[in-house]
């Protein structure tokens, strides 16, 4: 809990008197009368400061915390393993307080650390540039799908029904206020994947794009290579959305003829902090480079020779006119994008492909060990990397509470999101998980069943 040590009576009349103001009634006399609360906040009576932190001590050990629980789940936010080295560099003074690089002929180290990152990008996408700066991986795929739009002239959207709910919720945010059209691509019953014969079929004169998630939101992996096949003879964009971290054995999105690589930078590094703050990343074609939002950092040297930085390209209506801005970003992701780049430089390309490998032979584990129990079955047979999703006989927010209870944080019921997937568990493997913890978590489920009268 951090300390607090709120304005005395005294200082907010100070305050008060410097901006030309008698009372805080007369501070906020421009706020309309219909939009104040027209009585007191439902709040407890005060408290000293030692009973306040009491308190707060009381409620938040409410919560359960994740280093003493075994976690399962997934769905966009992973437990992997954060090195020492990693906290302890970000939390360097001169990282920590950085934020923007506003002049950029003083900010050589934030300029130098976006500049790392754009090239480990380029490295794992196979892509030629990328930028910085980006909110979160959906709304970077959304940023990407603006600009597909943009650069062909079309408004139609071919998106695949294994993108994330949430990455898709903000893309048809998008769409709605852009005047563009999704159509969805319908995956594969039996394997999960998106069918490139379907993307074929479904391809006209007016689509800007089709967009695929790999893996896909059911942790199936796609087959890029064949869909992006389907695309080479046609103006239409290929949009990919990537795990990073799985491209530690997975193809590269741009040598499958991706032509924009957007991802979510969570699992390299940044921990599951309550689901944020995370940062997005965006990688494209050299040709695209003017178009991308946020900003790109390039290298240079300056007047004596020495190698330095330079903010290159700036597309956003901060630093241009408003009509000419591709992206309304306006903040930074730096501390985050610097925790990536700190991670893939401590792992290198050998540490990244074992901790993908871990991941691929736990959660492969873990699907085979369940799949030996009669309450679950296979929802798809396709191929995955992380995570994967069974089907259950039985309530699975009965089985979650239950294995609460044990130690585990379960699986995600997919009726939560997508309401047409009843009774299956997306469940994601880290490579935190053991092969022994695996073994206790199956033998949980397997007394949940018995206790239940289920089949185990």
């Amino acid at each position: 809990m951090a300390d607090y040590v709120p304005a005395a009576p005294q200082q907010q009349k100070d305050m008060m008197s410097a901006v030309g103001v008698r009372s805080m009634a007369e501070l906020f006399a421009d706020i309309p009368e219909k939009v104040r609360l027209a009585r007191q906040l439902n709040l407890p009576a005060p408290l000293s400061e030692m009973e306040l932190a009491s308190e707060l001590q009381q409620v938040a050990a409410r919560n359960r915390n994740l280093s003493e629980l075994v976690c399962f789940l997934g769905a966009g936010a992973y437990d992997h393993y954060v090195p020492a080295a990693v906290k302890n560099l970000t939390a360097r003074q001169e990282f920590y307080t950085a934020y923007t690089p506003y002049q950029p002929e003083i900010s050589q180290g934030t300029l130098q650390a976006i500049f790392e990152f754009q090239s480990m990008i380029c490295q794992l996408t196979e892509m030629d540039v990328a930028n910085a700066s980006m909110y979160d991986g959906a709304s970077a795929l959304a940023e990407a799908a603006l600009l597909a739009a943009q650069a062909t002239h079309k408004k139609s959207l071919l998106v695949s029904a294994g993108l994330h709910p949430d990455s898709r919720a903000v893309l048809e945010t998008y769409a709605r206020f852009s005047d563009l059209r999704i159509e969805e691509l319908a995956g594969c019953p039996a394997s999960g994947e998106t069918d490139p014969a379907i993307v074929q079929q479904l391809l006209h004169e007016d689509v800007a794009a089709v967009i695929v998630q790999n893996p896909n939101f059911y942790g199936v992996i796609e087959p890029l290579a064949q869909i992006g096949a389907c695309l080479a003879d046609s103006k239409a964009m290929f949009l990919v959305s990537c795990d990073p971290l799985s491209l530690g054995v997975l193809q590269s999105p741009g040598s499958a003829g991706a032509d924009i690589v957007t991802g979510d930078g969570q699992s390299l590094g940044n921990g599951m902090p309550f689901g944020g703050p995370s940062l997005g990343f965006f990688a494209a074609r050299r040709d695209l480079l003017r178009r991308m939002p946020g900003r790109i950092v390039g290298e240079t040297t300056d007047a004596r020779g020495r190698r330095s930085y330079v903010l290159t390209i700036q597309t956003r209506e901060q630093h241009i006119r408003r009509e000419k801005a591709t992206s309304n970003i306006c903040t930074n992701q730096a501390l985050n994008a610097l925790t990536a780049t700190i991670y893939l430089a401590l792992n290198g390309p050998q540490g990244l492909a074992r901790v993908a490998e871990l991941c691929v032979r736990r959660s492969h584990l873990l699907r085979n060990r369940l799949l030996e129990l009669p309450a679950f079955q296979p929802l798809f047979d396709g191929p995955f990397f992380r995570e994967f999703t069974v089907r259950f006989s039985g309530d699975l927010h009965d089985l979650n509470r239950y294995l609460l209870k044990e130690g585990f944080i379960g699986g995600l019921p997919l009726a939560e999101i997508v309401p047409a997937q009843t009774n299956t568990w997306l469940l994601a493997v880290t490579e935190k998980r053991t092969e022994a913890e695996i073994d206790r978590f199956v033998d949980a489920v397997r007394r949940y069943l018995e206790e239940r009268g289920l089949k185990a």
